[in-house]
C-alpha cells in the first residue's frame, strides 16, 4: 500500500477590487481635503462639504448604507468587505 499523494491547494488569491468601505473612505477623505483647501483659498462656505461628508458617514453607520455606497455598489459593483445585514 502506497502513501496517499498530497496535492497542495491552490494559493488563495486576493481580489484586486477594493471593498466598498475602502472606496468610501477614499472618497470621503478626498472630498474633505478638497473642501478644506477650497475653504482656505476661496470661501469658508466650502466647509459645508465637510459637514455633508460627516453626515453621510453617520448615516452609513446608523443605517448601513448612504447615497454614495448605493451608487458605488450599483454602478461600480463594489461589495462590502463582509456581509453584516440584520437578519
Amino acid at each position: 500500500m502506497s502513501a496517499p499523494t498530497i496535492v497542495p491547494a491552490a494559493p488563495a488569491t486576493r481580489s484586486s477590487r477594493w471593498p466598498l468601505e475602502r472606496a468610501l473612505f477614499l472618497m470621503a477623505g478626498t472630498v474633505t481635503i478638497v473642501s478644506v483647501l477650497l475653504a482656505v483659498s476661496i470661501s469658508q462656505w466650502f466647509l459645508l462639504l465637510t459637514v455633508f461628508v460627516g453626515l453621510n458617514q453617520w448615516v452609513f453607520v446608523a443605517v448601513g448604507a448612504c447615497p454614495a455606497s448605493l451608487v458605488m455598489s450599483r454602478v461600480l459593483g463594489l461589495q462590502p468587505a463582509c456581509d453584516r445585514r440584520i437578519r
